[in-house]
């Protein structure tokens, strides 16, 4: 019997755990599903990203009333890494303050003094936090030595400050993809133990077979470990069943791909449409926004 979900229609025959895997992903992905009745090549131009209006969040970087900040935190907020690791680096030596290697934990520094890492000056900034809805054909990386052009065009008019992807989305994948200098969170977010939550439309060669829609929701054996999906359903009002919605929590290395193919599947189209809570609503492609305060504060009680 068959534990697979249409969105809009319940094909269930089942009840009870698998019942876990039924989920509407209308909401997310029936504004941008795009054609796949139809294949043709897409040409997508991206001459700049835009800005979508979003109430600003106050995020200025506080000092202490006496004027110091922690080291470690100083250090996260330069963006090079988050609080915990900075404490690595501070007990193996790597951190100067004013030329000086400085080892001890707790360690506080002044507006004044110049911290730098394997020679190069570390600044804390006011932190910042953009989402950008990503086209395809750009490569998530802050250089790319193949000279390729990388997200970071994209958002290099968001802030003054330096800004890093948090995660990666492959060069032809589309859709959310979020930027900080914010260390810690940056870390929370990518750190599997957190299980941040993903919704990615998928755009298959072929239609999927209910067993295989099963086999899926049942998790099966990859190279590098067994996968589990939280939610799987065929894309509303899509006759074909050539797309369907995946949840799930997993950040490993183009895990979404790598489980249809496994199963004889070529994904044509693949575009995230929710992160951590956030979604893409009244954000086009190629545009991006600041982060709210209380999407911020929630991506941090992650």
């Amino acid at each position: 019997m068959s534990n697979t979900s249409k969105i809009g229609h319940n094909t269930s025959g089942t009840s009870g755990s698998r019942r876990k895997h039924e989920g509407d992903f209308s909401k997310f992905i029936k504004k941008e599903a795009p054609k796949a009745r139809k294949p043709k090549v897409e040409k997508e131009k991206v001459v700049k990203a835009k800005s979508r209006p979003a109430p600003a969040a106050d995020t200025t970087l506080k000092f202490n009333i006496d004027g110091s900040m922690r080291l470690n935190k100083y250090i996260a907020h330069s963006g090079v890494c988050s609080r915990r690791d900075a404490d690595t680096l501070i007990q193996n030596g790597e951190i100067k303050v004013n030329g000086e290697v400085v080892t001890e934990l707790g360690y506080k520094v002044l507006r004044s003094d110049k911290v730098s890492w394997k020679g190069k000056k570390l600044q804390a900034e006011k932190l910042q936090y953009v989402l950008l809805n990503k086209p395809k054909d750009f490569v998530t990386t802050t250089e790319d030595p193949l000279e390729r052009r990388t997200v970071m065009e994209l958002v290099a008019k968001a802030c003054p400050e330096r800004i890093y992807p948090v995660g990666r989305l492959d060069r032809p994948t589309t859709g959310l993809l979020l930027f900080t200098n914010d260390g810690d969170l940056a870390k929370k977010l990518t750190h599997p133990k957190h299980r941040v939550l993903k919704i990615y439309h998928v755009v298959l060669n072929k239609p999927l077979e209910k067993n295989d829609m099963l086999r899926i929701i049942e998790g099966f054996e990859l190279e590098d470990g067994k996968i589990n999906v939280d939610k799987l359903s065929y894309v509303e009002d899509v006759e074909s069943r050539m797309e369907v919605g995946i949840q799930l929590h997993s950040g490993r290395n183009r895990i979404v791909r790598r489980i249809f193919e496994h199963l004889g599947y070529d994904v044509v189209r693949l575009d995230r449409v929710a992160f951590g809570g956030l979604t893409k609503k009244d954000l086009p492609r190629g545009h991006w926004r600041h982060l709210t305060l209380r999407e911020i504060e929630f991506l941090k009680m992650i």
